[in-house]
């Protein structure tokens, strides 16, 4: 007998809940191994690290273990406004494609609202995570940093080049990179926590394990870096400039002095480390949201 994909209905301070400690969760998570991956980022061919692992140990070496948790305020305390408003942006989206109210939707129709949720994700994910970079950027502590914090480091940038050049620079890199990796991101998930589903059950209804929704977040991770990673790649580069880019095509640009003095090989700086952090950052990420939002609907 067919089974009707009937999906719940989503109640939008679930969504904002559920989403803000799911961002919370993968920030904790992840943020050592996204410190060395932005790190071996914005380093030249003849940069201080020769590789994740030399990058680990010179970064615990010189600024303790918590030097691997550099800019986690910026994310931590931003999480809450971006996880939000791309999980509710998500679930509209989803919503809107819907050939009946709680219809099922196909795995192309959930990359399409995830790809949409990324452009809108982007306002927000831009400032935050240029302020991320900043921070991760700076190798060393005390004196011989610029930057005492995210909010220091906000109000010079704006103070220098003002709103649009200062704390928004990067945004079109970033609405770039989202529109391929969350398409990526939700459609991994989505398929992976089908394909588990045991048959004849409804994926958007059935109780999934904690394992199920690990692996099905681990399966939505890896997938948005393999679907975006060397544009984030020019993403960290461009936000950690000194100076902001000039002209329309100033994306084009970065990737064409990339590949000038590289090749291909740059634009995968630092992928290994952010494959291994994606495992466990995006489990954590969809667990604790699938659960909070199953345990909301209970209340």
């Amino acid at each position: 007998m067919a089974v009707e994909l009937k999906q719940k209905e989503i109640v939008p301070w679930h969504d904002f809940v559920a989403g803000s400690l799911g961002g919370m969760a993968q920030v904790t998570v992840g943020q050592p191994m996204d410190t060395i991956k932005t790190r071996l980022q914005i380093e030249g061919p003849n940069g201080r690290f020769v590789g994740p692992m030399d990058c680990l140990r010179k970064t615990i070496r010189n600024e303790g273990f918590l030097g691997l948790y550099k800019g986690m305020a910026s994310p931590l305390v931003g999480v809450a406004a971006v996880n939000a408003l791309l999980f509710a942006a998500y679930s509209n989206l989803k919503k809107i494609q819907e050939p009946y109210p709680g219809g099922p939707l196909t795995l192309t129709q959930i990359g399409i609202a995830g790809a949409g949720a990324g452009i809108v994700n982007a306002a927000l994910a831009s400032p935050v995570e240029l302020l991320k970079i900043k921070m991760q950027a700076q190798y060393g502590a005390g004196s011989t940093v610029r930057f005492s914090g995210p909010v220091d480091c906000a109000r010079q940038l704006i103070k220098e080049h003002g709103i649009r050049h200062g704390l928004m620079r990067g945004y079109w890199i970033t609405v770039i990179r989202e529109i391929p990796g969350y398409a990526g991101f939700y459609a991994g998930f989505e398929g992976m926590k089908r394909y588990l589903t045991p048959a004849g059950e409804n994926p958007a209804t059935y109780p999934h394990g904690l394992l199920t929704l690990m692996a099905s977040g681990a399966s939505g991770g890896v997938s948005y870096w393999f679907a975006c990673y060397p544009l984030d790649m020019l993403k960290s580069m461009i936000q950690n400039q000194n100076n902001p880019p000039k002209g329309p095509f100033y994306i084009v640009d970065a990737a064409k002095q990339v590949y000038r003095v590289g090749g291909i090989k740059p634009f995968f700086r630092g992928f290994s480390p952010t494959i291994i952090r994606a495992v466990p950052a995006a489990a954590a990420t969809f667990t604790t949201y699938e659960l909070v939002m199953r345990a909301l609907s209970e209340v």
